[in-house]
């Protein structure tokens, strides 16, 4: 999936778009929840709505929409969230 990003230069002015791979983008989302990993399978939910709301409707995360200020992992979204961390960030 590729998605395009636009923005607002603090001039005004908008800048070049750039095409995105949203996959990745919901991926790399993934790996940074593992990050905020507290509480067994509670993660902090401050990243991107639109990517959450993915996550969540690829049935890796709860709903992130409410009063809390985490989600949880499902039990598929918390393997793969360490697998997406590890290939992503960990060190050779």
């Amino acid at each position: 999936m590729t998605d395009r990003i636009e923005g607002i230069c603090r001039d005004g002015t908008i800048p070049n778009t750039m095409d995105y791979d949203a996959d990745k983008v919901d991926e790399a989302v993934l790996a940074l929840l593992y990050l905020t990993l507290h509480d067994e399978a509670r993660a902090w939910k401050s990243f991107d709505w639109e990517a959450m709301n993915r996550l969540h409707e690829k049935g890796y995360i709860s709903n992130p929409i409410g009063k809390a200020k985490s989600v949880v992992f499902t039990e598929e979204g918390l393997k793969e969230a360490e697998s997406l961390f590890k290939k992503l960030f960990g060190k050779q």
